[in-house]
């Protein structure tokens, strides 16, 4: 496979769309593939496709790492976004996202997240198919990304780095190496950086994040809204030191700065890289081998990985119990993260929840959500948690409950109602009342 050079990029995020445009040293970004409509790019991405700025679509919800095959649909968008930026490859990440279905017989359940998957033979075999299924549904290369996880599975079989030599090795997949996820998964985790990418297929990268985050309590929180740490910017030089990556790309998802220090951020990166190069010994790499022929993975496989990740994911979501073998304390900080990270996409998705229900949104949604899974996207959450608090005896105000309800009701039907006038006039006198 042809290596891309991509040079040095950030994430591209509507909040610094004109920052992004006028940063000078731009060579490519990196969006959010689910964020994208093919028939509708956003026009800062066509003017930056327009002067020769590579868009690479980066997907979040496919969940690879998952029991079930990729679906059909989830696949065809993101070929959809492929072809509609004009993209030289596709990302997507080593992870599973839901869990429940066909073949556990239970209700499906969804994540909001990327969680890890067991780094074992069975696992691998599960993994290695999907990544297939994908490689062959897409109309361009696909690399996958290792995550950040605050917790390990019990009997893992492999380290990271042999897990993805194994899964590069098999499939001829590209790697999407996270610096900063390498830098999680050794605070939380143990994991020495040093030593996974000795074991990594360097030749394999197809190209570097570089990301933020703090550290609380002993757990490392992979935010993507903090400064990039100097730990992250050596592994990037040490990784740097092994291989000349095809492209480095700064991540940010909230808490922008402004654009001078994103800029000064990007220098550090250059500036990380530039110190692996020197210290680079030059040897040519092995190549990546053909990957082998492909062997159908055993329905029961599937059907046992689907049983054992149902079980982890319902005791984070809806308060079951967490299986045998994991850390528990590990468990509760995942599962705290998890419905505060629900808590703050459903105010984004649904602004007027917060504003309807002020202070009391955020530890009534928290309460919901312990014992109530996601089972659909984030705009059905917020329906679900509307619903949830127009039950009898949740909500003790009635203008309150009756600014639920018309809320709702605008938002559940199979298109939403166009507010009268004189009701628009209401909502807005009711929302800047709930503001004083």
């Amino acid at each position: 496979m042809t290596t891309v050079r991509l040079g040095t990029g950030i994430g591209w995020r509507p909040e610094i769309a004109d920052a992004v445009e006028a940063m000078p040293g731009i060579d490519w970004v990196e969006v959010v593939a689910e964020n994208v409509c093919p028939g509708h790019p956003p026009a800062s991405l066509l003017r930056l496709r327009e002067r020769g700025v590579t868009v690479v679509p980066h997907g979040v919800s496919l969940g690879l790492g998952g029991a079930e095959r990729p679906g059909e649909g989830r696949l065809t968008a993101l070929a959809e976004r492929a072809t509609a930026l004009g993209s030289p490859l596709v990302t997507e990440h080593i992870a599973f996202v839901r869990a429940g279905g066909p073949l556990t017989a239970s209700p499906g359940i969804e994540a909001g997240h990327l969680l890890p998957v067991p780094r074992t033979r069975e696992a691998l075999d599960v993994l290695c198919e999907n990544v297939r299924i994908a490689q062959e549904a897409l109309p361009v290369p696909l690399a996958v990304e290792n995550i950040a996880a605050l917790f390990s599975w019990p009997g893992e079989e492999m380290t990271e780095g042999q897990f993805l030599y194994e899964l590069a090795d098999r499939t001829g997949v590209r790697l999407l190496i996270d610096v900063a996820n390498l830098h999680t998964n050794h605070v939380n985790r143990g994991e020495d950086p040093a030593k996974a990418l000795g074991e990594l297929p360097v030749e394999a990268i197809a190209y570097v994040h570089v990301a933020g985050g703090f550290e609380r309590d002993g757990v490392w929180h992979d935010s993507h809204a903090h400064p990039v740490p100097r730990p992250v910017l050596d592994i990037l030089t040490d990784l740097a030191s092994r291989v000349s990556p095809p492209g480095v790309l700064l991540e940010r998802d909230e808490n922008f700065p402004p654009p001078a220090e994103l800029e000064r951020e990007l220098v550090a990166i250059r500036e990380a890289v530039e110190a692996g190069a020197r210290a680079r010994v030059a040897s040519a790499p092995e190549p990546v081998r053909e990957p082998a022929a492909a062997e159908p993975v055993a329905g029961a496989a599937r059907e046992r990985l689907a049983l054992a990740q149902t079980a982890v994911l319902s005791s984070l979501v809806a308060g079951t119990p967490v299986p045998e073998g994991f850390d528990r304390t590990r468990m509760r900080v995942q599962a705290r993260a998890l419905a505060a990270k629900r808590a703050d996409v459903v105010a984004k998705v649904a602004p007027e929840l917060p504003e309807i229900l002020g202070d009391g949104y955020r530890p009534a949604f928290l309460a919901y959500a312990q014992t109530r899974p996601m089972t659909g996207g984030y705009r059905h959450d917020a329906l679900a948690f509307a619903e949830h608090l127009l039950r009898p005896g949740r909500v003790d105000s009635p203008r309150t409950r009756r600014a639920l309800r018309d809320w709702h009701h605008d938002r559940s039907g199979p298109r939403p109602r166009a507010p009268r006038p004189t009701a628009r006039l209401a909502r807005a006198t009711h929302r800047a009342l709930l503001r004083r």
